[in-house]
């Protein structure tokens, strides 16, 4: 969809208090407008007036605040351009740079002219594509016109994005190009649609149109808006860079390389390594205009100064190109590719004397081309690179942990569309080897690196690379989970009989250990175990009472297990009389920790206890105070009596389950009672959130409080996880538990945020995970500081210097730790409290004689660094040392001050002890009231508030300790205005010229007379004119006056403050008489006109086909008009009627009627008049069709 606006509002920026106006203009006067302000609509009232004037929209915005400055928009069908209002207190003055003139300068896109979008080749657009704006998902369309009424050929248009990706590969779902050919206006329409924009789309973007031996190009750009995201979201979140230290942001500039000076230097197996490096993705046309420059060019005599060879710059930057021809005077061509360059807004020509400059400012990837300098045939070349910026990552790997045998994509997204990247595994280069084990997809800015099936040797650190950015992902492989084909079940089995619990699972080379009530279980005569494939087998021969129980199969490397419950059904066959009591039968009691029945939480409970009595006996189940019948059934828990049996139940036992169940059993003849103890055991609980310890440069020391419940078992050991703190994927650290609550994690990204969870393991399972930890940041200590000297020491302190570490790492340098120590002691005692972050310091205090070790360590946020050592230990006391005065350059010479200046000179000195300092003026000491001195230790400062004439003089410093001194002197010479000429007088009249004559002033302002300023007035007006400025003689002639005026003269003085205050006027005046004017009338010499003949432009050889008329033609001149005659093969055929002969304006033909081969020969044209002849011929050959 074209957009509906013709012309857009553009963002403004307003002084407080003022009115501001946008304007808009759509493509159809009817269209409706809305105006918006952070998406929400505006209407008219007494802070807005909306106007509209057919396609004509108006904005208005009265009586500005600072609550205006927002995002405001205009809405018109589906077009949506959005603009910023920008609300400032005072007005704001533009800063200038000024900067010396190199040959190559390179400024940045601020300090350039605007872009310039005509970029003016050969003139073959007729519409050039504009720049545009767009929401995300709406649509845009870019046009571009070509006229080809004077093209011999269809012109070709090619669309690009960036600096190379061709968008014809690219039409699809949301990119269409389209051709349509005007026939009338001979005019070709070529437009690019995009539908449905994504924020990736926006860039910078160029057209070219090429036709034959012609070639034009066009850059415009794409903005897409998205809609705007509150960043609160995660303000809940701990961000760990509110823990560092808040400072300073320190820029730091890269070096500008060369990018032709390392091709041309680098052996030709590092080609590929450098194109990579620095973006160049056409190497091999880059690698050929290299080997052109290699090329000696001889010594050229119109040039004194070529092209350097090669040049880059990067692009929105601006390059100036220089040559120093040997003429002053002559004009130059600048040509690209060949094709010569039209001064416009981005290409700009100098000429500055012999120097001759060509500017390009805002350089676009269609300004990479080769240059040259063209001075009549001779010319210099040189090529230019512009450099694109470098690609970056924008959205980072994510560690993975996948099962062996699963598919593993990486995939990350750039900057750029069409970048190269590089893949690493463990800094080993990846490429597509002949298995196909690794595929890398690329799609658009994404980036993918697929591994088909991974094993076990695919574990690594894997790391994508760009020419600006890494990003690196840990991936994890583990063997499959296991899966459970048939899990143990519950068996009730009578005494005597055989227990056999079965269960299958899904890798038969994983072993298993079983357990008893949570008792490891040992093969002995009746206890049997085997392994056999898939399937893991416990028997249990002659079943006895004391293997009831809950039996467990847990898989060796895998946290979980199957349990399932032995019951004991024990048949005795007793003889019961009539009324007998009820009698419960059981072996054991729950008196003790071995007769305690074990149930893991989850599985069933099953009481099944054996009772007699005549009658039958009613049964009572309680449990502390509550009472359950054998009639109730209360969810999750049943009771049942059948004859000699009475079964208690509790389905899916839970840890409030567990306690002593009492059994009663009553009759008409009695009662009995019976206690059961049930423990009930779960995996335990999470533990608490981790706490971080310590952090290294790629690992951390992590600890964590044991879970409050250990679920009735003992814990038997961890798992803890990690994950990036902007990833979802947490990665497992162990997989075997982990027996301490302390624990180092290693392989970890030095300044990439983590965090960390734990899980808690007995030998029922695991338990859920703990809360994350707070998140931190793996960071090393820096590198030690370097270049640790004593810079000064006297008797109670030293000064000490160092430089910064090599290596600072991820986190800012929080300062610098100084400590010392007594030789012959190991204690080391620090020299401050905290830090510093100088790279100096003094440290006071110190006692005079003793011998001290002083050692310096870096401190960041994982510690202190390895300490900086001084090669030997100090002796703390004074040096002595020379007095010496360090003059200042610029005192060397004379210092120049107006009358009224501020004098302020500071004059660093050196010495030890402290130097006696004493200022002299001419060799007598300095009056205080002159001038103020201020000494310190090490230099001295003179200051004179308002300088006056009798300030100047020789002013001379002199330091001195004991008998040894050194002395400076410095020269003061204060000036001021001069004082009017003297003696000024008209010494001679003539015509309409006077002669002055003058002296010099008495007073030269302390300082040389410079020169003279001589001005006139007109009596009858006392206008005064400058006559001569900077007039250096004391005699002039004042030429060109009036006549019939009346004039009187004043002269200036000039010296190096300025104009004298007062002139001297001439005490009278002159008056230009009227003289006599006598004509003389020029004599002119008539001009001969003659001219002999002369052919400008010769008859040329021609070849024709017989049959077909053909034609000879040339150009003569002269006066007057020559008689002309034609001659083939010296004979005159003026009389011929084969042949016609035309002459206009000059221009002879000779027509020839359908030729045949006797026409074929010399044939000749003469020109006679009366100053002279002239002949010209040619051949012509006639060939049979």
């Amino acid at each position: 969809m074209i957009s509906a606006f013709a012309r857009k509002p553009k963002t403004q920026e307003a002084e407080e208090g003022s009115s501001v106006i946008f304007e808009a203009e759509t493509e159809k006067p009817d269209a409706k407008v809305k105006w918006q302000c952070n998406s929400k609509d505006i209407a008219s009232d007494s802070k807005y007036i909306i106007a509209a004037d057919g396609n004509k929209h108006s904005l208005t915005i009265k009586v500005i605040t600072k609550e205006d400055a927002s995002v405001y928009a205009v809405i018109a069908g589906g077009s949506k351009v959005k603009f910023e209002l920008k609300v400032v207190s005072q007005p704001g003055g533009r800063l200038r740079c000024c900067c010396c003139a190199f040959e190559v300068s390179v400024c940045s896109p601020t300090d350039a002219h605007p872009p310039d979008t005509r970029q003016d080749l050969t003139g073959l657009f007729t519409e050039k594509p504009q720049s545009g704006e767009v929401t995300v998902g709406e649509n845009i369309t870019f046009v571009a016109k070509v006229n080809a009424e004077s093209l011999l050929k269809k012109p070709t248009v090619k669309w690009f994005k960036g600096k190379w990706m061709d968008l014809a590969s690219k039409s699809g779902k949301h990119l269409q190009l389209k051709e349509t050919y005007d026939r009338n206006t001979k005019v070709y329409t070529f437009e690019m649609h995009i539908i449905a924009a994504k924020a990736n789309f926006a860039g910078g973007y160029r057209c070219e149109v090429s036709s034959k031996d012609k070639f034009d190009s066009c850059n415009f750009d794409l903005t897409v808006h998205g809609d705007s995201t509150d960043g609160n979201d995660d303000s809940g979140e701990l961000d760990f860079s509110t823990l560092l230290k808040k400072r300073t942001v320190q820029v730091h500039t890269e070096t500008d390389v060369d990018v032709w000076n390392i091709l041309s230097q680098a052996p030709p197996t590092e080609y590929e390594k450098i194109a990579f490096q620095y973006g160049i993705t056409d190497l091999r046309g880059m690698l050929k205009r290299l080997k052109k420059m290699k090329k000696d060019e001889k010594k050229s005599e119109a040039f004194l100064k070529k092209l350097d060879p090669a040049y880059q710059v990067s692009k929105g930057h601006k390059i100036k190109l220089a040559v120093e021809v040997a003429n002053s005077d002559i004009e130059v061509k600048w040509l690209k590719n060949g094709q010569e360059i039209q001064p416009t807004g981005r290409y700009i020509f100098e000429s500055v004397g012999n120097m001759r400059y060509l500017t390009i400012n805002h350089c676009s990837l269609a300004d990479d081309a080769a240059y040259s300098c063209k001075v009549g045939d001779e010319k210099c070349t040189t090529e230019l690179f512009v450099k694109e910026p470098p690609v970056l990552v924008v959205k980072n790997l994510e560690d993975q942990m996948v099962m062996k045998g699963e598919r593993v994509e990486l995939e990350c997204e750039v900057s750029e569309e069409g970048a190269n990247v590089k893949w690493e595994k463990d800094g080993v280069e990846l490429t597509r080897d002949e298995s196909f084990k690794y595929r890398f997809k690329k799609d658009g800015c994404k980036h993918v690196l697929i591994i088909n099936e991974a094993t076990k040797e695919d574990c690594g650190h894997y790391k994508v690379k760009t020419n600006g950015g890494e990003s690196v992902a840990e991936v994890l492989v583990q063997e499959k989970e296991l899966e459970v084909y048939q899990s143990i079940a519950d068996l009730t089995v009578k005494a005597k009989d055989q227990a056999v619990f079965k269960c299958e699972v899904s890798d038969e080379n994983v072993r298993g250990t079983w357990y008893k009530n949570g008792v490891e279980v040992k093969p002995d005569a009746r206890v049997n175990i085997t392994h056999i494939g898939r399937i893991h087998k416990l028997t249990i021969d002659d079943v006895k009472p004391e293997d009831e129980g809950d039996y467990t199969f847990v898989p060796d490397g895998y946290a979980f297990n199957l349990s399932a419950k032995l019951n004991f059904l024990e048949v005795k066959i007793d003889y019961v009389p009539r009324q007998d009591p009820p009698k419960i039968h059981l072996d054991c009691m729950g008196r003790t920790a071995e007769s305690t029945i074990v149930v893991v939480a989850g599985n069933k409970l099953r009481l099944d206890v054996p009772i007699t009595g005549d009658p039958a006996p009613t049964v009572i189940w309680t449990k502390g105070e509550k009472v359950r019948q054998m009639e109730e059934g209360d969810g999750r828990i049943h009771v049942e009596t059948t004859k000699g049996h009475c079964v208690f139940t509790i389905e899916c036992a839970e840890r409030q389950d567990e306690g002593i169940y009492s059994v009663v059993v009553r009759n008409p003849a009695g009662e009995d009672t019976a206690d059961i103890h049930v423990k009930v055991v779960d995996v335990p609980d999470p533990p608490m959130a981790p706490t971080i310890l310590s952090v290294g440069e790629d690992s951390c020391v992590v600890q964590w409080e044991p879970p409050l419940l250990d679920g009735g078992q003992p814990i038997i050991g961890y798992v803890l996880e990690r994950k990036k703190l902007k990833s979802y994927r947490w990665m497992r650290l162990n997989f075997d538990p982990y027996p301490e609550t302390t624990y180092e994690a290693k392989r970890m990204i030095e300044g990439v945020p983590y965090e960390m969870r734990v899980y808690a393991v007995n030998s029922i399972g695991m338990s859920r995970h703990s809360p994350a930890s707070q998140p931190f940041v793996p960071i090393a200590p820096t590198s030690e500081p370097l270049g640790l000297c004593v810079d000064d020491v006297s008797d109670t302190s030293i000064t000490l210097k160092w430089r910064r570490p090599e290596r600072i790492g991820s986190a800012d340098l929080e300062g610098y730790g100084i400590e010392y120590c007594k030789e012959g002691t190991d204690e080391w005692i620090p020299a401050m409290e905290g830090l510093t972050e100088r790279t100096s310091t003094v440290i006071k205090g110190l006692t005079t004689g003793d011998k001290l070790q002083f050692r310096v360590r870096a401190y960041n946020m994982a510690g202190p660094s390895a300490p900086a050592t001084l090669a030997q230990p100090v002796t703390i006391r004074e040096i002595m040392q020379r007095p010496k005065i360090w003059l200042p350059r610029n005192l060397r010479q004379t210092l120049i001050k107006k009358v009224g200046d501020t004098m302020n000179i500071v004059i660093p000195f050196q010495g030890k002890p402290r130097p006696k300092v004493t200022w002299s003026k001419d060799g007598e000491p300095l009056d205080p009231t002159i001038a103020s001195v201020r000494n310190s230790e090490v230099d001295t400062i003179f200051f004179i508030r308002k300088t006056e004439r009798k300030h100047s003089g020789k002013y001379e410093l002199q330091v001195q300790i004991e008998n040894v001194e050194d002395k400076a002197a410095v020269t003061l010479q204060v000036v001021d205005l001069p004082g009017p000429p003297e003696a000024l007088k008209i010494v001679d009249t003539w015509g309409f010229n006077v002669a002055l004559e003058w002296k010099p002033p008495k007073d030269n302002g302390n300082c040389e007379i410079t020169g003279y300023t001589i001005q006139k007035a007109d009596k009858k007006t006392m206008e005064w004119y400058t006559v001569h400025d900077q007039y250096r003689r004391t005699h002039c002639v004042v030429s060109d006056l009036i006549m019939g005026n009346e004039y009187v003269f004043r002269v200036f003085s000039i010296n190096l403050v300025g104009l004298s205050p007062e002139p001297y006027c001439t005490k009278d005046s002159v008056y230009i008489q009227k003289t006599g004017i006598i004509y003389k009338p020029p004599n002119y010499k008539d001009h001969d006109f003659t001219e002999a003949p002369k052919f400008t432009r010769p008859l040329v050889d021609r070849s024709v086909i017989a049959g077909y008329n053909a034609t000879l033609s040339c150009a003569v001149r002269g006066i007057p008009k020559p008689k002309v005659t034609w001659y083939k093969n010296k004979m005159d055929i003026s009389n011929e009627a084969k042949y016609r002969m035309i002459s206009k304006q000059g221009v002879l033909t000779l027509e020839i009627r359908k030729p045949c081969p006797f026409d074929g020969g010399v044939y000749t044209c003469k020109a006679v008049n009366d100053s002279g002849e002239d002949t010209v011929e040619c051949k012509l050959e006639v060939r049979r069709k």
